[in-house]
């Protein structure tokens, strides 16, 4: 075998995991719908018990979290329900729900996990999740 052919081994492999690896975290978290949100303390705990509320996992180093923050910080500035939470500093919040990547936005209503999305989201996405 080449060293091309080598390198072309390693780097389909290298594709391979990673594509392997995003689809699991994906259907893990779609998984999730349905079933009972975590038991959670304060704000958190009285919003995802009475109605929705939605819940933005992010990180200061994600690129795609960059673009949607402040989005999420704007509307969580007129909504006592939509929550941005930073996974370096509320560490326990994010594995509490199982968050595997940044972003990830859970919609939470009535105590229940309604919706799952990882990766970004559009704005007008975002207020829907919380108009419907």
């Amino acid at each position: 075998m080449t060293w091309v052919t080598s390198l072309l081994v390693i780097v389909v492999a290298a594709v391979g995991l990673l594509f392997g690896f995003q689809f699991y975290m994906v259907r893990r978290m779609q998984r999730m719908r349905g079933k009972p949100a975590p038991e959670l303390d304060g704000r958190f705990g009285r919003a995802s018990s009475r109605g929705r509320a939605l819940f933005y996992f992010f990180s200061p180093a994600c690129g795609a979290c960059r673009t949607m923050t402040p989005v999420v910080t704007d509307m969580s500035r007129g909504d006592d329900r939509v929550f941005p939470i930073d996974v370096s500093r509320d560490f326990d919040v994010a594995r509490r729900f199982g968050v595997m990547a940044t972003p990830t936005t859970i919609l939470v209503h009535k105590g229940l996990i309604d919706e799952v999305f990882v990766g970004p989201r559009n704005e007008r996405a975002l207020r829907g999740l919380m108009a419907s």
